[in-house]
């Protein structure tokens, strides 16, 4: 079973540092089943520097996912969504 307290807390996490660095410019902050991540589009398209330095923000692994239909997107991949081992 997925543990959607902890993906909603990290959706707030994601949703503070993107506010605190780059301002309201978030198109889609979602969890996906089928990779098991939190995808994050942007409504801005980011260089290299902004793209590494938005990275270096988060308390967990972001990785830069290319380009969307709006604007960058990233993925978070952190081991606390993962179903719990009985």
């Amino acid at each position: 079973m997925t543990d959607f307290d902890s993906i909603w807390r990290t959706q707030d996490e994601i949703r503070t540092v993107v506010n605190a660095v780059l301002g309201e410019c978030i198109w889609n902050l979602c969890y996906s089943e089928r990779r098991m991540a939190i995808e994050l589009e942007l409504t801005v398209t980011l260089d290299d520097d902004a793209i590494s330095n938005l990275c270096c923000q988060f308390s967990i692994a972001a990785d830069y996912d290319g380009v969307g239909m709006k604007g960058s997107k990233f993925v978070f991949y952190p081991d606390t969504f993962l179903p719990k081992k009985r």
